[in-house]
């Protein structure tokens, strides 16, 4: 095994790019297990033929070590020339893992067997895939992250052993990408503060502890089902929705000194909780942290911003 501190100096001497072309100046080969078995079975099949002098046995065993010349050959062409490529990867919770696409283009024959895994992980988990000449195909890995707010995607790991699996041709990619952890939502989340009139509109709605609106209509065939009250229909049978016109005239402050939680990481949980309640409840919603004030929105970009903001709070 490889010392982890020179691993991490040898790690640390890689370039760092989201796209890297396999040279012969980076990437390694060498013989397998199953390789070094073929290797001590040549060794005697040239001992044995030496000492009965069979010139059959001279064939085979030079016929033989020819194969595993050529196989060694083809094992680094198939990586050689590849373009790796990584794209950015979609912003998940902590604790969930983040899918890295790699896309691995092509610009000679077929390659076959190879595989890509991040090469801190043990065991590696491989994703194998085929590239088609002059073409492209596309690999997909994937790894925790073990914070929250931008993580830089962990080194990654390419390897082959086509086309006999006597050789292990590999090489190792730094990419410059960075993965988006947001915090991990409580679960089950807390009610949601009560929402609040906007200043200038009208009062007339009112709402319930947990920020749930009163004010509700029928069913209209068309309403979206985000608006439904699901828990009222639970409740009493009836299918009603959320009047838009009322609610457009209220906005909830998600706010970090409301939380009630002494530990940070915990008030972060549960503001990140009420952010996807909030936008599942399709209400404006605002957000209030220490030295960030964003001011009510809804729709998907807001419920971005939110949790980036507290992701990199």
């Amino acid at each position: 095994m490889i010392p982890v501190r020179l691993r991490a100096w040898f790690e640390n001497r890689l370039p760092v790019s989201d796209s890297q072309t396999l040279t012969q100046s980076n990437i390694y080969i060498v013989p397998t297990k199953a390789g070094f078995a073929f290797a001590l079975t040549l060794v005697l099949m040239l001992v044995a033929s030496i000492n009965y002098q069979l010139n059959l046995g001279y064939l085979l065993t030079f016929l033989l070590a020819g194969s595993a010349l050529v196989s060694m050959h083809l094992t680094h062409a198939t990586l050689r020339g590849l373009t790796l490529r990584v794209k950015p990867p979609a912003p998940v919770f902590l604790g969930d893992g983040a899918e890295l696409d790699i896309v691995l283009t092509n610009p000679s024959g077929t390659r076959h067997g190879i595989g890509l895994a991040v090469r801190h992980q043990r065991p590696f988990s491989f994703a194998w895939c085929d590239v088609p000449a002059q073409g492209s195909a596309t690999a997909r890995v994937s790894f925790v992250p073990l914070r929250r707010g931008l993580t830089p995607v962990p080194t990654l790991m390419a390897e082959t052993r086509f086309p006999l699996g006597l050789f292990r041709a590999w090489t190792i990619w730094r990419p410059a990408a960075q993965a988006m952890a947001y915090p991990k939502a409580e679960e089950p989340p807390a009610p949601l503060p009560a929402t609040k009139p906007v200043p200038g509109t009208s009062t007339a709605s009112r709402t319930s502890e947990g920020g749930e609106f009163d004010g509700v209509r029928s069913y209209r065939r068309g309403d979206s089902l985000r608006r439904v009250v699901w828990k009222k229909a639970a409740r009493t049978g009836e299918l009603v929705s959320r009047d838009t016109s009322e609610s457009m005239n209220r906005e909830l402050w998600l706010d970090f000194e409301s939380a009630g939680l002494s530990d940070t990481e915990a008030r972060l949980s549960r503001l990140a909780a009420w952010v996807l309640a909030a936008d599942r409840l399709g209400v404006a919603y605002g957000l209030r942290i220490p030295g960030v004030d964003l001011a009510p929105g809804q729709g998907e970009a807001q419920r971005r911003t939110m949790l980036e903001a507290l992701a990199l709070w």
